[in-house]
């Protein structure tokens, strides 16, 4: 705190009909203008460091779009030069690492942005996706359940969670974690072909028949190609339940 002081000079009787509280006061005006002159200045420096930062990050997500991935983690690396804690851009230069098989880097990237926002779902959620393309199953399953606290009806985090722990073979788990799918998206024609994968993988011919032929109808034409080829449906495919199904 800054104290003010008033000196009286005996040449200047004048000067004491002031008092010291008047030359306070405007000694405490001319610091109030100087401090809004001083918060003004950096509002404006704040405004143009963001605006600069933006325009490089739009620039990145248009080359992203384009699948200029190099181009991209170029565009966003000057925008996290000008604006460090950009957590949006940290995502997408994710995003583009990924796309380019760059995953260690990529993973790297959604640290940061975490690290800046941990409440963003979908730097979680995007780990979690790089994890599961590594195979590291048990981490993915972590990063997904971080996105679905953040936020509980992501529900594009509750397949690739199903994915993780299908891969784990806690097929209950996965089958509960499509469910959730459903319930929030009932027409997710994805979350009951993945299903019935689990379901095959289980033995369990009549159920996963029975998330084929939903799956199938919801998306004609797709489902009944991939389920003729899709190894997890190996030990079912024999069966002439699941054969009728796809004739």
């Amino acid at each position: 705190m800054v104290c003010w002081r008033c000196f009286v000079a005996s040449g200047f009787i004048i000067l004491l009909t002031l008092g010291c509280s008047d030359w306070a006061n405007s000694a405490g005006k001319n610091s109030r203008q100087l401090v809004q002159e001083t918060n003004v200045n950096r509002l404006f420096s704040e405004a143009e460091t963001t605006q600069k930062a933006e325009k490089f990050f739009q620039q990145g997500n248009s080359f992203l779009n384009s699948q200029r991935y190099k181009d991209a983690i170029a565009a966003f690396d000057q925008a996290i030069a000008i604006k460090y804690q950009f957590a949006e851009a940290w995502i997408n230069r994710g995003n583009a690492l990924t796309k380019l098989q760059r995953y260690q880097e990529a993973l790297a990237s959604y640290n940061q942005a975490i690290a800046i926002q941990p409440n963003r779902d979908e730097a979680w959620y995007n780990k979690g996706n790089t994890l599961n393309t590594l195979q590291r199953y048990q981490e993915a399953l972590a990063s997904y359940d971080r996105a679905i606290a953040i936020k509980s009806d992501k529900y594009e985090a509750w397949i690739n969670r199903g994915i993780a722990l299908t891969k784990l073979r806690r097929y209950q788990e996965a089958i509960a974690s499509y469910d959730r799918v459903i319930a929030i998206k009932p027409d997710k024609d994805l979350a009951y072909y993945n299903k019935a994968c689990t379901y095959a993988l289980q033995n369990k011919v009549e159920l996963a028949a029975e998330n084929l032929k939903k799956a199938m109808k919801l998306v004609p034409g797709k489902y009944e190609e991939l389920a003729k080829t899709d190894s997890d449906f190996n030990k079912v495919r024999a069966d002439s339940r699941f054969q009728e199904l796809l004739q």
